[in-house]
Formats: structure tokens, C-alpha cells, sequence
């Protein structure tokens, strides 16, 4: 259950890096029912907010990096992304972009894992995170996909403080691990990691990747719009007995995400 409370180590912004940002916005608000606000363009820049509902549910910007994939990119709350920072390091990952002010908004810094996943923080000033959560057509989960799950359990763990709980996938397929901000109780768990073969990664070059989930009121209607969209669907739809039905779908630059409908009842 991600709230928007945003206590530190919970989930507050996403972001998409896209090589062509008018063609994400018209997929996003095809597919997802989003509306697209243009920030402005100017100095190489390029992006917006998207809402639902009126409310922000994300960030789009152009993809500028070299050699980078289209990915959405994860940002925790964090209250010191300097302390954030040196955990970090502690603990084996990679600073990409040190901590930065953003106006009176906040500070942001993104990393890299020992294995190579991407992710960010973000220490909030004026802006705490995202509007819009746990509802239709918004983030309700984030997920790892590791070839080392014990390995990033250890290093999550240390530069968030996370607890982990582990659970039998279906038909022994290994385990998933849920993932709780620190000394909260397991209802306000807020994502999950699991190892996969270094094949199943084949998206990030072999590395591992967070994604973000978006709730849905109907799974297979959401994905009929991804691919009406030119989008593609990598697994599903399927039900997923206690979570709902689910699928795991590409946007035409290959950014992934999944979209989720809660069990009926």
C-alpha cells in the first residue's frame, strides 16, 4: 500500500526518460488515461507532468543520456540525500548524479546498485512527491528484478533501513520479497524484488531494474490500450491469486511497466 505520507524509504515520484517526449505523452494518455502538462522546452530540455484525475501521478523527460534505455526511474524519500549518499558508497553502489537542489522543491541525487539498477531519492522541500496514489491509473507498486535478490535484500537494506518478508511464488518458482519501509507494520508494504535469470534481463543489458506498477480497474482492457497505442505486452495477462490480474507491458521506446487490477470482491 503506497500512501502519500511518503515516511523515508517509501516510494514519492516516478519519472520516464523518453527519447521523444510528445510521442510518450500521446501513448501515456492513450493507454493510461493521463492528461500531459509541457514544463516548457528550452537549453536541451524537454519534459512535464503527467496527471490523472487532475493530480500529478509522474514526471516525462527526454532521454539525454548516451547509450541509455527509456526506463522509468523510482525516487524514495529520503530526509538527507548527502547521508543517502554516503550510504551508498558504503554499501558498494554508484552515485550518477549527486545530490542536487531543485529550487525550493527538493534535492535529488540517483544511484546505482552493486549490480547496476538504477534508482533515485529525493529529499523533499516544497514538493513531497507525486499527487495521486493507490488509486486507478496511478503507482501502487515498485518492483526489482535482480539476478541477486540476498545481495540487493543487503544493500536496499542498509541504505534504506527496509524489512523484508519472503513468500513462495506460484508453482515453486523461488520466492518474492516484499519490501516495508522501516518500523512500519506489513500492510504499508510498497513493493517487492525477485531474482530472475540473467536472460530475463536481457532489457537492461543483463542488469537488474526497478519498474513501477500502475493500478488499473480492468487488466485486459488496459492492455488492449497499450497495444492499440503501439505498445507490447511481455507477460500476461494473469491472475495472480491474493494480488489481482496483472501484465507486464513495453511502451513503444521499451520502457516497462506493469499494470495491475486488484482481485474482484
Amino acid at each position: 500500500m503506497i500512501t502519500t505520507d511518503f515516511v523515508p524509504g517509501s516510494p514519492c515520484w516516478l519519472d520516464l526518460g523518453a527519447p521523444d517526449v510528445p510521442a510518450a505523452a500521446a501513448f501515456y494518455g492513450g493507454a493510461l488515461g493521463w492528461d500531459y502538462e509541457s514544463m516548457g522546452e528550452g537549453e536541451g530540455m524537454e519534459g512535464g507532468m503527467f496527471r490523472n484525475d487532475g493530480q500529478i501521478v509522474a514526471g516525462l523527460g527526454k532521454l539525454t543520456e548516451e547509450g541509455a534505455r527509456s526506463a522509468w526511474m523510482i525516487y524514495y524519500s529520503v530526509a538527507d540525500a548527502d547521508a543517502t549518499t554516503r550510504a551508498v558508497e558504503e554499501a558498494g553502489g554508484t552515485v550518477r548524479v549527486a545530490p542536487t537542489d531543485l529550487d525550493e522543491w527538493g534535492r535529488m541525487a540517483q544511484y546505482s546498485d552493486p549490480l547496476g539498477g538504477q534508482f533515485a531519492v529525493w529529499q523533499p522541500g516544497s514538493n513531497k512527491g507525486v499527487e495521486q496514489v493507490d488509486t486507478p491509473g496511478s503507482l501502487s507498486w515498485t518492483e526489482l528484478y535482480t539476478s541477486d535478490a540476498a545481495a540487493a535484500k543487503q544493500f536496499y537494506g542498509s541504505v534504506f533501513g527496509w524489512q523484508y518478508s519472503d513468500m513462495p511464488m506460484p508453482g515453486g518458482e523461488g520466492m518474492y520479497t516484499i519490501i516495508t519501509p522501516a518500523g512500519l507494520p506489513e500492510e504499508r508494504m510498497h513493493g517487492g524484488l525477485m531474482q530472475v535469470s540473467e536472460a530475463d534481463l536481457a532489457l537492461a543489458h543483463g542488469r537488474p531494474y526497478w519498474h513501477p506498477v500502475f493500478a488499473v480497474t480492468d487488466c485486459d482492457a488496459a492492455v488492449a490500450r497499450v497495444t492499440a497505442n503501439g505498445g507490447n505486452v511481455q507477460m500476461g495477462p494473469d491472475d495472480a491469486e491474493g494480488v489481482g490480474r496483472l501484465a507486464v507491458c513495453l511502451d513503444p521506446s521499451n520502457a516497462d511497466f506493469v499494470v495491475l487490477a486488484p482481485p474482484a470482491g
